[in-house]
């Protein structure tokens, strides 16, 4: 142990996204000086290489005449069904705080002549709260975050991957980090550990995140953190290479579907189903704004759009196109009026009723198409692949109203918090990540907990250095085995316990899962010590399947229905016509709303129990006692 790089810290961040950046340079704001960030690269992540058509922020109304209040968007957060309430008001009361502080640092966000931030609506949102600095919003966040963060000279621990948490009785105290670039092992002794690590991305081959981000849930899974409503995931049509969502007008401009099998013989899948190929048509207009997948529009909605992709790739195993240069169905000329009226106004109204796909969508938004040119596909030639694809993990770790975990002393915040429930407004996340940043300083600033002496830390630290030092003697071999788990893991849950889910194959991937665990140094090798940071994020990713698919297997046969963006097969429910049986459901309806199913393990072994969401905290204040808890403790408690 005595060769051991030890360094200790006030508090650590793990993760160099704009929760990650906010969180840093809110705790030096707060007083905490020696704050540090620990990362696996500065320039990964989901925050700064990630995007949309219109990519949204989401906070309280500033413009217009409406009557918006911190109530009512809590009250619309917390309606969306699985979601804790003192979460929800801290994230509608502190959203102006937030979004004025990205503001404040340079974040683009439009004003209109007199300084109102004007809105628009986006889904599950009744107020026009949501606003935009174009596709890279994130982007532009995470960039002016980081400045800041590198102005408060806050140090930055590069290329040094989290691999475990470590704790002791009374919380949590360091962790174990390997740096990726020599392979050996780190430690950091800190009472305070901030988790901005994203969604457990990596668990999924179809996927829109990207590359570079695979996620770090498993290391909250392993240290035995509760974890909570691990079954709410937002998946939705996305382009495999480059990963990006394909929503707003490139649904809107009516792109024809195609799918191709291993011989290369080209199918036109929609008119397979659909009989009338307008109402094809109307459906792929609704995928536009109604691009998750959404397991209330799969009887009579869009989202059979999704489902007849899935079966393309999945059933039939072929690969899914769209095609922008030529219109769908054989069609010369479209005639427009013969869609929903919606379509039909929406298309007037855009001036894009007339030629190609390609054409229309030019017309509608030329940069969507220089997008696609700029990461090396010309949509106006090629064939564009796509998938039904994870995009957004709703669930994580849970969480209290200052966004700590089970565990004292580890927070989780951005989308690793498990805050968001079954249904969220759009852009509401990135308005999370900001928030919990801001709770996190607050009660640290005033509960902070006290640093281990260096031979106390290393003292408790020694198993942790021992797992580590035993994995390494047997993972080591002269051959690398690793690409090949990791592709076979992603495609199988892609595959079984993704958007489509039935209970038989969901307690199959469980097995197989605890199996690859448990055998896990026996199985897994890798050729050079510098590899061995893939190892520890294929462990990661394991843990991580492994409590997301116990949770979708509990609740399949626990609450029978289906929510949220995913749909469990139940013989006792509704099929739409044409379609396989495995997509008979149950609709949801909204009776498991008012509970979060929590689960936290030991070993392998889930401990599963489903709670009452937390209320709204009822907040009658009188000035002069909140003035004078403020002044006392910030009123934290």
């Amino acid at each position: 142990m005595s060769t051991f790089k030890t360094y200790t810290h006030q508090a650590i961040v793990v993760g160099t996204g704009a929760a990650g950046f906010s969180s840093a340079i809110n705790l030096k704001k707060n007083g905490i000086e020696d704050v540090v960030i620990v990362t696996e690269g500065i320039n990964m992540g989901t925050s700064r290489n990630t995007g949309s058509d219109k990519q949204t922020y989401y906070k309280l109304s500033l413009s217009g005449d409406k009557n918006d209040s911190v109530r009512l968007m809590c009250e619309n957060l917390f309606n969306g069904g699985s979601v804790d309430g003192d979460n929800a008001l801290a994230e509608a009361s502190l959203s102006v705080q937030a979004f004025m502080n990205l503001c404040d640092l340079g974040v683009p966000f439009p004003q209109n002549a007199y300084g109102e931030y004007v809105g628009y609506k986006t889904d599950h949102d009744p107020y026009e709260r949501a606003t935009s600095a174009g596709p890279l919003t994130s982007k532009y966040m995470t960039e002016a975050l980081e400045k800041k963060a590198n102005e408060l000279n806050i140090k930055i621990y590069d290329k040094c991957l989290c691999a475990e948490i470590i704790t002791d009785d009374e919380g949590v105290i360091g962790i174990l980090a390997i740096d990726k670039i020599t392979g050996e092992a780190v430690l950091f002794n800190s009472p305070h550990i901030i988790l901005a690590t994203g969604g457990p991305s990596g668990i999924y081959k179809d996927s829109v995140y990207p590359l570079s981000h695979t996620g770090s849930s498993g290391l909250a899974v392993r240290c035995g953190a509760k974890m909570q409503n691990l079954t709410e995931w937002q998946y939705g049509l996305a382009s495999v290479n480059p990963r990006w969502n394909v929503s707003g007008t490139y649904m809107q401009c009516l792109p024809r579907f195609v799918s191709i099998d291993s011989e290369g013989k080209e199918y036109e899948f929609l008119s397979e189903y659909f009989d009338d190929v307008y109402q094809a048509l109307s459906n792929v207009f609704l995928k536009g704004y109604q691009w998750p997948f959404d397991s209330s529009k799969v009887l009579t909605g869009s989202s059979v759009i999704d489902i007849l992709c899935y079966r393309e790739t999945v059933l039939k195993k072929r690969r899914v196109y769209l095609d922008f240069t030529k219109n769908p169905f054989g069609l010369t000329n479209i005639d427009f009026e013969k869609l929903t009226e919606e379509g039909y106004t929406y298309l007037k109204n855009a001036q894009a009723t007339f030629g190609t796909p390609i054409e229309r969508l030019e017309k509608m938004n030329a940069p969507a198409i220089d997008l696609y040119l700029k990461k090396g596909v010309d949509i106006t030639k090629e064939y564009l692949e796509i998938a039904l694809s994870s995009q957004h993990s709703n669930g994580g770790i849970s969480v209290n109203s200052y966004w700590e975990s089970s565990i004292k002393g580890l927070f989780a915040v951005g989308e690793c918090a498990g805050t968001h429930g079954v249904a969220r407004p759009g852009g509401s996340a990135l308005n999370s990540g900001q928030v919990s940043a801001l709770r996190v300083a607050r009660y640290i600033s005033v509960m902070p907990r006290d640093i281990l002496k260096e031979d106390e830390f290393i003292k408790k630290a020694t198993q942790a250095y021992t797992r580590h030092t035993q994995l390494t003697e047997n993972i080591l071999s002269d051959i690398d085995n690793v690409s090949e788990y990791d592709e076979k893991i992603k495609r199988t849950m892609s595959d079984g316990a993704a958007a489509i889910r039935v209970e038989e194959k969901l307690i199959q991937l469980i097995d197989e899962t605890k199996e690859l665990i448990n055998n896990f140094e026996a199985n897994i090798k890798t050729d050079k010590k510098e590899k061995l940071f893939k190892v520890y994020k294929l462990y990661d990713m394991l843990y991580s399947r492994l409590a997301v698919v116990c949770s979708m297997a509990d609740f399949i046969k626990n609450v029978h229905t289906s929510r949220g963006s995913a749909i469990y097969y139940s013989k006792d429910g509704s099929l739409r016509d044409g379609l396989e049986e495995q997509f008979r459901f149950i609709p949801d309806d909204k009776s498991s709303h008012s509970k979060i199913q929590e689960i936290y393990f030991e070993g392998t072994t889930p401990i599963i129990n489903y709670r009452d969401v937390r209320p709204v905290p009822d907040c009658d204040d009188v000035f002069e006692i909140v003035w004078k808890g403020y002044r006392e403790n910030k009123n934290v408690f």
